[in-house]
């Protein structure tokens, strides 16, 4: 199986056994080993609980797991050291592995594992969980749990990880039979990686892992009520392409849904037939060439004028694997007021749930859209094929005016965004950039050329910091080919560096670009806009003062990183250069730039779309057309 395909329940049974660990008591090994009998079945064979979680990660196709130990998963982690096909990356921090865990899915379309003990080990996934969901991520969270005897007695290290996380989840489950193991991983994997991808977590009591049982493989998935639609209703498909051969402003909104779908190509095919402008969320960027003539930006309220003018000017919305949030919509009821709606999702719950759709379709965008290019493709031939070339004068000269750009600043400090931007025109298309959350999330958004899905990695829908180095190191992981960038801010980069020492000792060379305004910085953009300038505990103390608080070149030194820092414009290019030239350790680079520096173009938050500023204390873009 290709770390690019996600599993298939039909492929659960094609891994072969795993051998016994060389030098070791053969055990646990001979337990997690079984004979195979016919059609690649394994035989019922007797085996602890925890033998049959290594086991079954196994035969699910798992490679690699990011975890920390304790009491309550200890049983797990001893036959875990005899597996040969499992690796397993000790994490600092709970946090830390089910970040990299939803990095690693990212790049590699199959379900991230990550593995804790009960109580504070499993609530340290949490928010992991949380962001997984919000940005359907794939993942199994594998926790402890104390024995099944003393639940709900408060006992040592208890939480109710499955009543914590239920919200946040598309399943949980508490496991207390050694023989149910199995048959749980199996329907775990299935829920994290068909229809639209989530977190699934899986709590097992130590009993059930310490008891006997027996294994086998595979077994029967059967879930009550979980059926996934896959293919679109034809009917829904003909009607909306009616739509789009009787559109002249029409304009594809492209979510990260397409990206998850594995769908790039077949929206390419689309595009380019209808025509029409494209833009891609924050969730979405790279799924559409950048380069493309057709690609006007990405929306929402840092998006480019043109992208946010297209949905707000346009007749018909083509929304593939988008769900209308509100930082692309703004104030909702005055988003793209004249347009009418086509949104394909595979989740039924997206479809309406925001914004009404005219023409709903429930499947998976990468079976919906060769359907819609053939429907389309026959009203054309009809000739009803639409002139929307008045529609892309108006885009083009969007384009022209207002541009994505910044001013260099006036304090004498390097601009963020030209240091961004220098990261992508010097590592190229093929990198893997990951970013944290605040301003330089937002300028690796803008500045970073996007050709191909599956290189950019931020937190979109909870917006996690800390997400970036240890998101950086799962992709590392599973594109260990690739260079990868963890663009990160110094408050970021603050929360999760102990990763650092994870990625050291796991030869796991990821580069940390640290954009060091000494600030956390979107607050303080907030603050300088909104709230008079007053700075309320928003300055760091990182880089702009004569002590730093923390060194960062002293502290990449001290978990065995390289580590740069690049203060002059002129040194820019040549820091860079060095850093993707050390490939035998990680790289920390201190990028002090000014503190003054904002994104724009910005739509202020309760506002609409139709207020968007280029800059502070400019007039409107709309007012000015007026």
């Amino acid at each position: 199986m290709s770390k690019g395909s996600p599993i298939s329940p039909a492929l659960m049974a094609a891994r072969p056994a795993a051998p016994a660990a060389p030098g070791r008591d053969t055990a646990h090994a001979v337990q997690v080993s079984a004979v195979r009998g016919p059609n690649n079945v394994v035989p019922p064979t007797e085996m602890l609980g925890s033998s049959a979680i290594v086991r079954s990660l196994e035969e699910l196709g798992v490679d690699d797991i990011f975890g920390l130990p304790g009491g309550a998963i200890l049983p797990t982690y001893d036959p875990l050291m005899a597996s040969t096909k499992l690796r397993h990356i000790l994490v600092r921090h709970e946090q830390g592995a089910g970040h990299a865990a939803q990095g690693y899915a990212m790049v590699t379309g199959r379900p991230g594992v990550c593995i804790a003990t009960s109580g504070p080990g499993a609530t340290n996934l949490v928010t992991a969980i949380a962001d997984a969901h919000m940005d359907s991520v794939p993942l199994v969270a594998i926790t402890g749990q104390v024995a099944s005897a003393v639940i709900g007695s408060d006992a040592f290290q208890e939480a109710d990880i499955v009543g914590i996380t239920m919200p946040i989840t598309k399943h949980s489950y508490l496991v207390t039979n050694a023989n149910d193991i199995p048959r749980v991983l199996a329907e775990a994997f299935h829920i994290a990686s068909t229809g639209r991808p989530g977190p699934v977590l899986v709590d097992i009591a130590k009993d059930a892992q310490q008891g006997k049982m027996t294994f086998s493989w595979p077994p029967k998935i059967d879930i009550p009520g979980y059926r996934t639609v896959v293919r679109g209703h034809s009917k829904q498909v003909r009607e909306a392409a009616r739509l789009i051969a009787g559109s002249t402003r029409p304009v594809f909104y492209v979510g990260g849904g397409v990206i998850k779908a594995h769908a790039a190509a077949e929206l390419k095919e689309l595009a380019e037939l209808v025509g029409a402008p494209v833009v891609t969320t924050l969730m979405a960027r790279g799924v559409f060439p950048d380069s493309h003539p057709q690609h006007v930006g990405m929306p929402g309220m840092h998006g480019s004028v043109s992208a946010v003018t297209a949905l707000q000017q346009s007749d018909l919305l083509i929304t593939l694997g988008a769900r209308f949030d509100d930082r692309v919509t703004g104030v909702l009821s005055s988003f793209a007021p004249g347009a009418k709606v086509i949104h394909a999702d595979i989740d039924p719950a997206e479809i309406s749930k925001n914004r009404t759709a005219d023409v709903p379709i429930v499947g998976s965008v990468k079976e919906i859209i060769p359907e819609l290019i053939s429907a389309v493709r026959e009203q054309y031939d009809g000739g009803a094929a639409p002139d929307i070339s008045a529609w892309w004068n108006t885009i083009n000269r969007l384009r022209e005016t207002y541009p994505i750009g910044f001013t260099q600043p006036d304090d004498g400090l390097s601009a963020p965004q030209q240091v961004i931007k220098r990261i992508g025109e010097l590592t190229g298309p093929e990198g893997v950039y990951v970013a944290g959350v605040g301003q330089h999330q937002m300028w690796a958004a803008q500045f970073i050329q996007y050709e191909r899905p599956h290189a950019w990695l931020n937190s979109g829908g909870l917006g996690t910091m800390g997400y970036s180095v240890p998101a950086a190191m799962g992709a590392k992981v599973g594109n260990p080919d690739r260079v990868v960038w963890a663009i990160d801010g110094d408050g970021c980069f603050q929360m999760t560096n102990q990763e650092l020492a994870t990625c050291v000792i796991n030869n796991i060379p990821i580069k940390v670009a640290v954009i060091n305004n000494s600030s956390l910085g979107m607050v303080r953009q907030w603050q300088t806009l909104f709230y008079e300038g007053r700075y309320s505990n928003t300055d760091l103390n990182t880089g702009h003062d004569t002590v730093r608080v923390p060194d960062f070149v002293k502290l990449a030194d001290a978990y065995g990183c390289a580590g740069l820092r690049c203060e002059r414009d002129e040194d820019i290019d040549a820091t860079i250069k060095q850093a993707l030239a050390i490939n035998d350790r990680p790289v920390v680079v201190d990028f002090v730039v000014s503190r003054d520096s904002m994104v724009w173009p910005m739509v202020p938050a309760g506002v609409s779309n139709d207020l968007i500023q280029i800059a502070r204390n400019m007039t409107p873009v709309w007012e000015q057309e007026d």
